[in-house]
């Protein structure tokens, strides 16, 4: 079946740039996009103080939305934070306090600011808090009101509940109302800022499809749904999760430096589709770039980490990030730019190797530091590591009275004992 040819500036950029997997009414959407300014939303829940890089797909669909002349809403789940999406997981997400939640919003708001324009125009960002309704419910209103209009039955069959039944894993009834809530969410948005576009990523279908109905059989108004592909990499692992933990947006969580580093390490096979999805770059240059060929693609990787970086921390940042980069793995020069970790002198004067590159975050455990060492990929001040189990001394330190330690070709970390 061959794709949708469509009109609208918005929908054809989604398709060039591979962002679409289900539209609900495309042929409708396309036309309201062609006629005039629409709305849409995209949910984000607070259950940390950043958003990861796993969530950077959503947040650049509202990006081309607004480039596209149309309005992007951010919507922060400050309510559906206290109940937790279940969609993917095989426990409940811990529950937080309040204060909690409204800390992870007030960190996570300053990301978005990055990639849109606020303001009070008619395509400029606004930012709601869905807590300003889902608790202004009350149970028996929010059950008369809405519990009618959703049955067991269909809930049942949506993926997001019947893969974590099949998985025999329980579902609590606080988990089970999260569809409904989020199905609430688009019709308060649609009465309240006349928001007719909900996206969000595959796993999300059935609760975007289920507020599309609500809103057109309450309102007897057009309301769309769309959906990004699961985002996955050539090598089958899941888009911002590393064996050190989350690739996040806040640079109090991970420096820029790290950042520009995820995006250069990048499998070859996924260099141009990250360049089409999470940078501006033209698509012309993008072909150019993923066309390179041999030793040359890693210029189309550094383009990659610099347009990310540049977009998320500033030019400046993504500069110094790779220039960090470039004298430490190509001149073998030190930089004050690199990832520095200060540790207790007696944590590593006198430990092992692999203690102290587990302490320091360069491995995730001291198992994979000693078989890093045996495949000659652990690196003590550009010399191969033969034994992890080797203890540090002073005469290791350098003239700045550090240690640069290495996991491969993509990993520096700096060990400043104090």
């Amino acid at each position: 079946m061959s794709d949708p040819i469509f009109q609208s500036d918005f929908l054809k950029t989604l398709q060039a740039r591979g962002y679409i997997h289900q539209i609900t009414h495309p042929a409708e959407l396309d036309a309201a996009a062609t006629a005039g300014v629409i709305s849409a939303y995209i949910g984000f829940d607070a259950t940390a103080p950043s958003l990861h890089v796993g969530s950077l797909i959503q947040i650049m669909m509202l990006r081309r939305l607004q480039q596209a002349g149309h309005r992007p809403v951010v919507l922060m789940g400050g309510g559906t934070t206290k109940v937790g999406d279940p969609t993917g997981k095989d426990a409940s997400r811990p529950q937080l306090t309040d204060d909690t939640i409204k800390t992870n919003i007030a960190t996570i708001r300053t990301v978005f600011a990055k990639f849109l324009t606020f303001g009070d125009g008619p395509t400029d960002a606004i930012m709601v808090d869905n807590d300003d309704w889902l608790s202004g419910y009350g149970y028996i209103q929010f059950l008369r009101e809405f519990g009618t209009q959703f049955t067991v039955n269909r809930m049942l069959a949506f993926d997001s509940v019947k893969l974590r039944l099949e998985r025999e894993q329980p579902m609590t009834f606080l988990e089970f109302n999260y569809m409904l809530m989020q199905s609430v969410d688009f019709l308060e948005l649609n009465r309240r800022l006349n928001v007719t576009l909900q996206m969000g990523g595959s796993d999300q279908w059935g609760n975007i499809v289920s507020g599309v109905d609500l809103v057109r059989r309450n309102e007897g108004r057009t309301a769309f749904g769309l959906t990004t592909p699961l985002l996955t990499t050539a090598s089958g692992g899941k888009m911002g999760k590393t064996a050190q933990g989350a690739i996040w947006l806040n640079a109090d969580q991970l420096s820029p430096y790290d950042y520009w580093q995820f995006w250069r390490n990048a499998d070859d096979a996924d260099v141009g589709r990250f360049l089409r999805l999470f940078t501006d770059l033209p698509l012309d240059e993008i072909a150019r770039l993923e066309s390179l060929q041999g030793a040359e693609i890693n210029d189309a990787k550094k383009a990659l980490a610099d347009a990310a970086t540049t977009m998320l921390h500033g030019a400046e940042e993504a500069h110094r990030a790779r220039a960090a980069a470039e004298a430490a793995f190509e001149q073998g020069r030190l930089s004050v730019d690199l990832p520095t970790v200060e540790l207790p002198r007696d944590e590593v004067l006198g430990q092992m190797i692999a203690a102290v590159a587990t302490r320091a975050g360069l491995t995730a455990s001291n198992g994979e530091a000693r078989r890093l060492a045996q495949g000659g990929g652990l690196r003590l001040n550009d010399a191969a590591v033969a034994d992890a189990a080797q203890l540090l001394g002073e005469a290791d330190l350098n003239a700045d009275g550090v240690l640069k330690l290495a996991a491969g070709k993509k990993k520096i970390v700096l060990v400043k004992p104090v």
